[in-house]
């Protein structure tokens, strides 16, 4: 919604997903540390076994991230570069973990939080990913608390029961506040 008002939106998680896609810039790497099991027949990661490994050892997790993150951050400088080069004067960098990361904080004029209820969330995500509540629940749990999120807004959009037309106002009021 903010790209259809102008904005520059770089999302760090589909940039993630391309690196880990088949011919992905992190294939090779997470093959070499962590083994053939964890690419699929079509060479991209083996989402589901990698998801049991890093929750299983805490090192994996750092270890996959130290083979993503600069992958995703060199990425997201270029698409940057870019949206500037191209006059772009907001840009929106759509960033799932950025509260976990004191890189992204520093990196950002402002933070949007969009935020609905835990029972929703899970909700939404059952639906989107086809993972069960019980590992829905583990994942939340290890990312930083709702509160957290919150305290680290600047800007909140309630999205526990908005229509698309009240979201779209939402987004829209926001928006006009950057000057889009």
């Amino acid at each position: 919604m903010l790209s259809a008002l102008g904005a520059a939106v770089i999302d760090a998680d589909a940039i993630s997903r391309q690196t880990t896609a088949p011919l992905g810039a992190a294939i090779e790497p997470i093959r070499t540390a962590f083994g053939e099991r964890f690419i699929d027949a079509m060479g991209a990661l083996n989402r589901e076994a990698m998801r049991a490994e890093v929750f299983a050892k805490p090192d994996a997790r750092r270890q996959l991230e130290a083979i993503i993150h600069p992958l995703v951050a060199q990425e997201t400088r270029r698409q940057e570069q870019q949206a500037l080069a191209n006059g772009r004067q907001v840009l929106v960098f759509d960033v799932p973990l950025l509260v976990e990361s004191r890189h992204w904080r520093q990196r950002v004029s402002q933070v949007v939080v969009v935020d609905c209820i835990p029972e929703v969330q899970i909700q939404r995500t059952a639906l989107r990913s086809g993972l069960a509540q019980a590992e829905i629940a583990s994942i939340i749990a290890a990312q930083v608390s709702r509160a957290q999120r919150l305290k680290a807004a600047d800007h909140v959009i309630c999205n526990s029961f908005l229509s698309l037309e009240m979201l779209k106002i939402e987004v829209a009021e926001l928006g006009s506040r950057f000057g889009l």
